[in-house]
């Protein structure tokens, strides 16, 4: 038998020498991460590796590193030294920027020495150079991204609000934290004509530019569909459908609400949104707990309109869940805290709206986006009052009611000292108007005069639905041109169904400016 040989089989790997056995010296000076052992209280240096010294240059041994290492001390880590030494565990400090530029990570390990040197603290710090930039590249971005978002936003929203003759309106929007996309709240005021006035708040879900432009086209919806006049549960009707064609899978949350002076009360319908709330004269809070259907966009739902009173005196609140939600809270207690500051919030609407933001504790890193929309119905008195009167006349007796009425106005308009020509001009308008409606209307009808500190409105109501047209009378016709007389004289005009059949046919002259 041939003796056994000792050399090994040709697929058996090499030794491989145990760690143990590497000099730690030789494997410090060759890794590209920065290498220094300090030992004793003044933490005297003992060893830098090559790394350590390519980047800040040779540095003394047996010196005080407070001397020797003054990068150190611009990075702050002689307490994190101090630290590690008194505590025995290891402490990071993560992306300092040295004075050259770079980015380091700093891990200070404690060190056990022998001997007179006592126990040391070994620091070792990684270039993070890349990982910085490119992290401070991203939070460029995403800044920049929510700029965008918000400067859009702000666009869309009104740029001045809408201040009716008869309310004082005020509204705010703050914008989430710069950790938290822009949202698509939205809030706007539209004058409707004849002394109304519509007001609209709304929030897209989602966040980023894509909330803040279905909120803009949303908004663009709301004041067309206004002119319109219709009720407010045909508006959220329509914008419904419109919010399903825009993008089925993003929905939103809407309040449309109309006021008109002569009612004493806001009328208004809700798409999922927070109830509107409503502070009397007295000071007493009412939420407006009416209908409310499904959010826009859901589609397959017949809205409703619902009430609520607003006398001279009141305030209404009308704003979005940013400023009654909380994690971790009942969304009913939010509600409740903002009665709460409601019923103590006095002065103008912009000082309840900022009183309001303020007591619910909305701040620059709030987590989401806050609307509020604050109008006042004040209640005139003394020489202001004189300056808001109203006058009605039934309108009885078929055709001979037309001389009455006429009749009438004129003397509403001389008790309310109007310089001749606007006298004249609104006795017109009266005559004009009423004719039409005893022509084609239907009982009951009235005619109303109303005047604010701006404009004198008549107004004339029937029983009949069909709204006027303006149209061009043919030479021949013997009818036809009540309407565009109308429509020629008056500052503005328009028509519109009222509630239980009917409709008004209103018409608007502005009031000279005083001197």
């Amino acid at each position: 038998m041939p003796a056994a040989r000792a050399e090994r089989p040709a697929d058996e790997p090499p030794p491989v020498s145990a760690v143990d056995e590497l000099p730690a010296r030789d494997v410090l000076d060759r890794v590209p991460a920065l290498v220094a052992l300090v030992h004793g209280p003044d933490h005297r240096i003992a060893y830098v590796n090559d790394a350590y010294t390519t980047a800040f240059g040779a540095r003394p041994l047996g010196e005080r590193a407070r001397e020797a290492l003054p990068e150190l001390g611009q990075l702050g880590l002689f307490p994190l030294l101090d630290q590690v030494l008194r505590s025995g565990r290891p402490r990071t400090v993560k992306s300092r920027k040295t004075p050259d530029g770079r980015s380091y990570t700093f891990t200070c390990t404690p060190v056990t020495q022998g001997g007179d040197s006592g126990p040391g603290v070994l620091v070792f710090a990684t270039d993070v150079t890349d990982h910085a930039e490119a992290a401070a590249r991203l939070r460029a971005s995403e800044r920049s991204q929510r700029e965008t978002a918000v400067t859009l936003q702000r666009s869309l929203l009104p740029q001045e609000l809408e201040q009716p003759d008869d309310l004082r309106i005020a509204a705010t929007y703050r914008p989430g934290g710069t950790e938290t996309a822009v949202g698509g709240d939205w809030y706007d005021v539209i004058t409707l004509g004849g002394g109304r006035t519509a007001l609209v708040i709304g929030d897209v879900m989602g966040r980023g530019v894509r909330a803040a432009a279905v909120m803009g086209q949303l908004r663009t919806a709301v004041r067309a569909y206004a002119r319109l006049d219709l009720p407010p549960h045909e508006v959220l009707q329509l914008l419904d459908g419109l919010a399903a064609e825009i993008d089925p899978h993003q929905i939103a949350t809407c309040v449309y609400a109309v006021h008109d002076p002569n009612e004493g009360q806001l009328v208004y319908a809700s798409a999922g949104h927070l109830p509107v709330l409503v502070r009397d004269g007295n000071g007493e809070v009412l939420r407006a707990d009416g209908p409310t259907g499904p959010p826009l966009g859901t589609g397959g739902w017949m809205h409703t309109s619902g009430s609520v009173p607003l006398s001279p005196g009141s305030t209404a609140v009308l704003y979005t869940d940013g400023l009654v939600e909380r994690r971790g809270e009942d969304l009913d207690e939010g509600i409740a805290a903002l009665e709460r500051a409601l019923a103590g919030a006095t002065g103008t609407p912009q000082v309840v709206c900022d009183r309001l933001v303020r007591s619910a504790g909305v701040t620059a890193g709030h987590d989401d986006d806050v609307a509020v929309l604050v109008l006042q119905h004040p209640a005139r008195t003394g020489p202001e009052s004189d300056l808001f009167r109203n006058a009605a006349l039934e309108l009885l007796g078929g055709m001979e009611a037309a001389p009455r009425a006429r009749a009438f106005a004129s003397g509403v308009l001389t008790s309310w000292r109007f310089p001749a020509e606007l006298h004249d001009l609104g006795v017109l308008a009266v005559s004009e108007l009423v004719a039409n409606s005893l022509q084609h209307g239907t009982p009951p009808m009235r005619l109303r005069l109303r005047r604010t500190d701006r404009r004198l409105i008549v107004e004339v109501t029937d029983g009949d639905d069909h709204l006027p047209r303006r149209r061009r009378a043919e030479p021949a016709d013997e009818s036809g041109r009540g309407i565009a007389i109308v429509a020629t004289i008056a500052s503005n005009w328009g028509c519109r169904r009222t509630p239980g059949g009917g409709k008004a046919v209103w018409c608007e002259f502005a009031l000279p400016a005083a001197r």
